[in-house]
């Protein structure tokens, strides 16, 4: 389904995909995008002013679809189920939930696997570099372009998070308030670190073909796996994980033989299976191109620096994050929380999941978008 500024308010039905054409996009850095398209979903009925609009915002390897079965439009379940819905934390009886899928990514917005208008194959290494920013951009046009000119909120978490905190710096007419969770200022140094050798492992996969291995006949699955093994280690918690797997080994397998061999540990087996879940439903490049904008996030840049830019916000804004989380460790949360000029809070999700518990602990999570969301900011 898609749409045109003859028809602004039109929207897919609840659940199921639409896009939206928005035309020529430049990066921040100058590259040019043609002809980009952004998938998105909606859930909730839009008012007749538009005005009940919440964005949400996925993370790295998520996408559009935040609530829902796997069925045959998606094949992953919705991503934050349980949350949206009749009287849920985002009530559709009140708000028009909307989730766009990010630029760069490959659930139908314009990304490296999509086509290159030029020539129709897909885009590959020839697809630019993408900031946070960018993806503000992006979303602002297709939000205007469906006669969208104000947000009720912004709510994000991780690279999503990201995007909100953006979201009220670049365009703070625009939104109402904002709910940033589980991110920092700017990436840290062991953040790009971190991030940058993930984006290593996919790159020295004879496969990945400099980005230009889509019409190879192959995918590079095992750089990305590699990729989705460290990564998930960031995501979960050191307590979390030594409680499931500790030092046990997978059944029927003895990795304390004479010899080493390819027999695992269960945190080894668990991990071979999150790596093999994310190459079955996540491109490697844009797995490459949105680990690279996490890696450029600094909302200080060309704003005066971190606390500067976070002074001149103006947009209220509630921050919240995970004690146990080692990729955004809640200090981080403290920072913003600290400096921001117009702070609605801090909230603290206790978990021993780590990062991924704003995807986790539902109660906690529903509590603090619902305490959000009913704090009068007018």
């Amino acid at each position: 389904m898609s749409f045109s500024p003859s028809t602004p308010a039109a929207l897919p039905p609840e659940g199921e995909p639409g896009r939206v054409f928005i035309g020529d996009v430049t990066t921040e850095a100058g590259a040019v995008i043609p002809d980009v398209t952004v998938e998105f979903e909606r859930w909730g009925r839009l008012n007749d002013d538009c005005s009940n609009v919440i964005l949400l915002e996925h993370a790295l390897t998520g996408d559009a679809h935040a609530s829902g079965p796997s069925d045959e439009y998606h094949p992953t379940a919705g991503w934050w189920n349980g949350m949206i819905g009749s009287a849920r934390a985002l009530d559709t009886d009140e708000y028009c939930i909307i989730c766009t899928n990010v630029i760069g990514g490959c659930r139908g917005t314009t990304g490296p696997s999509s086509p290159h208008p030029d020539d129709g194959k897909p885009w590959g290494s020839r697809f630019p570099a993408i900031s946070v920013r960018d993806t503000v951009t992006v979303e602002h046009l297709a939000l205007q372009e469906l006669g969208i000119s104000r947000l009720q909120a912004v709510i994000g978490g991780s690279l999503g998070g990201a995007r909100a905190l953006e979201w009220s710096l670049m365009h703070p007419d625009f939104v109402g308030k904002a709910l940033v969770m589980c991110v920092g200022a700017r990436a840290s140094a062991w953040q790009i670190g971190i991030q940058s050798a993930q984006i290593q492992f996919i790159e020295s996969d004879p496969d990945w073909h400099g980005g230009d291995y889509y019409d190879r006949g192959v995918t590079p699955t095992r750089g990305l796996g590699f990729a989705r093994r460290v990564a998930h280690l960031t995501y979960r918690g050191e307590l979390e994980m030594d409680d499931r797997f500790g030092a046990a080994a997978q059944p029927g397998e003895n990795p304390l033989g004479a010899m080493r061999t390819e027999d695992r540990f269960q945190v080894e087996s668990y991990l071979d299976h999150q790596a093999k879940k994310l190459a079955q439903r996540f491109d490697a490049g844009s797995y490459v191109v949105l680990t690279d904008t996490l890696n450029r996030h600094n909302i200080g840049r060309d704003r005066g620096g971190l606390n500067e830019a976070l002074h001149s916000s103006t947009v209220p804004t509630m921050i919240a994050g995970v004690d146990t989380d080692i990729l955004y460790p809640f200090h981080q949360q403290e920072h913003l929380a600290r400096n921001l000029g117009n702070c609605m809070g801090l909230e603290k999700i206790e978990s021993a999941v780590g990062h991924d518990g704003f995807l986790t602990e539902f109660e906690r999570v529903d509590s603090i978008v619902r305490n959000f969301l009913a704090r009068d900011v007018s």
